[in-house]
């Protein structure tokens, strides 16, 4: 067994120690600034490979005087180094320390290099080169008054936190082993095991970022490096380090798939762009999201709470400190009322600016970053707030229903006859297709002015309005005959039909997504295989568009292997079948938290998660205007906007007709040459100006494929064409 020592940043002894017993290192000893054990060979390699906390790895030689030159001199020339130098090889020396006799650390170092170069040239006859970078052999030298100077090689040849993919520094970056020792204080490893999320909402150049991203995908971070000071060591073994490294590679690809969503933002542009540089050779730029960001912009992310960890700036001087203040009391704020849930660890070296967080840590751990004693606070997630009553959003009574009427009425009897003739006709498609959500009944009979759509066992019965002229009391007494027909047809319980009146989009007064009530809970549907969450009640439209149903299987038909774009996505029915058809990403944009969430829901019931399966809120037309400028193509897009909008939300109301040339321009730059965009709308009164789209973009109308049995009467229901670069001959 060799003795080593592994060195570390000071107050990181015991998470180093930690992290070299998980590796199978025994009879270690911690020590200041870093841990003494025992191991062999392999011990070494993979000490150098897996280390997130170590800064170098030591094989101590010897200590030799210090009190006059020629004995210094003569303790290095004793040591075997042609054990571990070849004659032809190169090094290079570092020499710590001055006392009376050395004076100056290059003049120690010399007189060492000095040892080495003639201890081999006696032995071999050939003496080997000085080279200060990348030597086969660094060779530590540290004086120590009153002790000697101990002598022994760097294994690790350069600093270990050095991992190989940083090539943007930007300003004042985090050490990559200081990085990790804040996400292991702050319990990172245990959340990513759990799916977890990470962000960091001033992520400079992204050390945090992709130091989580590793740690939770068991990549080796030294797997990116290609020199270490062991490869020109003569007790090297190159198989034994070609198998580890082959392990590694092979651990790093089957953890890809754990990586849960990892966010960074920063209002900085050039730090961004740094960040982004260095996420792109760690490898993680589908698994990275980082975006230009205030603090004051700063939200809770979609679905579950994860931890945030942030390296603010701290300052050195007086003056600067108090500038800083203000954002920190910032960022404490944000951290208890935006980030409510989420863990939080905040990387500071000064307490005034603790202060000023305004919350009191669970837990502290004191580092040092160079000389400076920093601390990692690790403080408790905030309680989530209480929810406050929104007068606008306020859910309305659902309308009084009748009660059953007279089954056997001239009327009832026409209306079930007409609804078993519908159903036996949809009978051969639904059995073929093993559809369970459909339309069955669409005021096919005037006097009976309903739609009614089932979802599995469930009825969704809407009315709609009756002209002012007709009697409410004829209208009513026509809708307690429905009532009275649908179990006895159907075949369901009372209790199981959800009822709504349905008006003009211009008489809602939220449009078609108005609340009705906010009571009833989600159920759980299947359609083409696939599992949905649809409510009857609570909106007027409940999550699932039965109309699209063809359009779907056809995205589904379509996306293996591509990226789609599921733009005004609204629940993600269209984002899961795309993921069920083998799309190697997706992004669902809506300006909707409440959909996006619904629609992340949908992608979990189907076992569809991970950075994959993103979801974006965001304003579909601001996002486009900047999705254009960055590199990302999709090789299939559904642009499914709505007629109208005006969301407070929105820089400006939204109209299909006024902006639909631009939006699909737009949606169109954002395909691959071979990609297919969908384009579907319900306007009825929309007009497509085919010319002023791009040149060489191709349209195709395929509204009637996408008509299922269940609409064949309402073929005006949507239209939607089918447009690529490739259908026009050029993009």
């Amino acid at each position: 067994m060799i003795q080593l020592f592994a060195s570390s940043p000071r107050g990181m002894e015991s998470l180093l120690a930690d992290e070299l017993r998980a590796l199978g290192v025994h009879r270690l000893r911690p020590l200041t600034a870093g841990v003494s054990f025992e191991g062999d060979l392999t011990t070494i390699l993979r000490v150098c490979l897996y280390s997130r906390v170590a800064s170098r790895l030591m094989l101590p030689l010897a200590r030799v005087p210090a009190d006059d030159i020629d004995g210094l001199y003569q303790g290095v020339v004793d040591l075997p180094w042609e054990d571990h130098l070849r004659a032809d090889g190169s090094l290079a020396v570092d020499f710590s320390g001055t006392n009376a006799v050395v004076r100056h650390t290059r003049f120690g170092a010399m007189k060492v290099k000095d040892a080495v170069v003639d201890r081999l040239r006696h032995q071999t006859g050939q003496r080997p080169d000085v080279r200060f970078d990348r030597p086969d052999l660094r060779i530590y030298a540290r004086l120590t008054a009153g002790r000697g100077v101990d002598i022994g090689i760097d294994l690790s040849g350069d600093a270990l936190h050095r991992r190989g993919y940083r090539v943007n520094g930007g300003n004042a970056p985090l050490k990559e082993n200081l990085a990790a020792a804040i996400l292991l204080v702050a319990g990172w490893p245990e959340a990513a095991r759990a799916g977890a999320p990470f962000m960091d909402p001033m992520c400079g150049s992204g050390t945090l970022l992709i130091e989580a991203a590793w740690m939770a995908g068991d990549v080796a971070p030294g797997l990116a490096r290609d020199y270490f000071g062991f490869l020109g060591w003569r007790g090297f073994d190159a198989a034994l380090w070609a198998g580890l490294v082959a392990e590694a590679k092979e651990r790093a690809r089957a953890g890809r798939a754990r990586i849960p969503v990892i966010l960074g933002h920063d209002r900085d542009l050039s730090a961004l762009m740094a960040a982004q540089e260095n996420v792109a050779a760690a490898g993680l730029t589908d698994l990275i999201q980082i975006s230009q960001q205030n603090l004051e912009q700063l939200e809770r992310p979609l679905g579950r709470a994860g931890l945030v960890a942030v390296n603010p700036p701290y300052g050195t001087r007086q003056g600067e400190l108090e500038s800083l203040v203000s954002t920190y009391a910032l960022l404490g704020n944000r951290l208890r009322t935006r980030l409510y849930g989420w863990q939080a660890a905040v990387f500071t070296a000064a307490p005034l600016l603790s202060d000023a967080l305004g919350s009191r840590p669970r837990a502290t751990r004191t580092f040092y970053n160079g000389p400076i004693p920093c601390r990692v606070l690790v403080l408790e997630p905030a309680a989530a707030p209480k929810p406050q009553l929104d007068k606008q959003t306020e859910p309305d009574p659902v309308a009084e229903l009748p009660p059953p009427g007279d089954p056997n009425a001239p009327g009832a009897v026409m209306f079930a006859n007409r609804l078993r003739k519908n159903r036996k006709r949809l009978e051969p498609w639904l059995r073929r297709e093993g559809v369970t959500c459909y339309r069955v009944y669409d005021a096919d009979i005037p006097e009976y002015a309903v739609a009614v759509d089932l979802y599995g066992t469930w009825v969704h019965l809407q009315e709609y309005r009756a002209p002012a002229q007709i009697d409410p009391e004829v209208v009513r007494r026509r809708l307690g005959e429905v009532l009275a027909v649908l179990p006895i047809v159907l075949g369901v319980a009372p209790e199981q039909i959800c009822f709504k009146t349905r008006r003009r989009q211009s008489e809602n007064a939220g449009g078609q997504y108005r609340r009705l009530d906010g009571s009833s809970p989600l159920l759980e549907v299947e359609e083409s295989g696939l599992r949905f969450l649809v409510n009857l009640t609570r909106f007027l439209d409940v999550g699932l568009f039965l109309d699209h149903a063809p359009l779907r299987r056809m995205i589904r038909d379509v996306s293996g292997g591509r990226r789609f774009l599921n733009l005004f996505g609204y629940t993600g029915t269209a984002t899961v079948y795309a993921a069920a058809g083998g799309a190697s990403a997706t992004v669902t944009v809506d300006l909707s938290r409440h959909y996006l969430e619904w629609a992340g829901e949908n992608l979990a019931l189907n076992g569809f998660v991970g950075l994959a399966h993103r979801l974006v809120r965001a304003d579909c037309l601001v996002w486009l205007q900047e999705a254009v400028e960055l590199p990302e193509r999709y090789g299939l897009i559904l642009l499914d906007p709505p007629t109208f909008s005006n969301s407070a939300r929105m820089e400006r109301p939204f109209d299909l007709q006024r902006e639909h040339v631009g939006l699909i321009t737009l949606a169109a730059r954002l395909l691959t040459p071979d990609g297919v965009l969908f384009f579907s709308t319900n306007a009825r009164r929309f007009r497509l100006d085919a010319d002023a789209l791009p040149a060489g973009l191709g349209v195709q109308e395929i509204t009637r494929a996408t008509i299922g049995p269940d609409f064949r009467d309402n073929p005006t229901i949507h239209r939607c064409w089918r447009m690529g670069w490739q259908y026009g001959g050029g993009a």
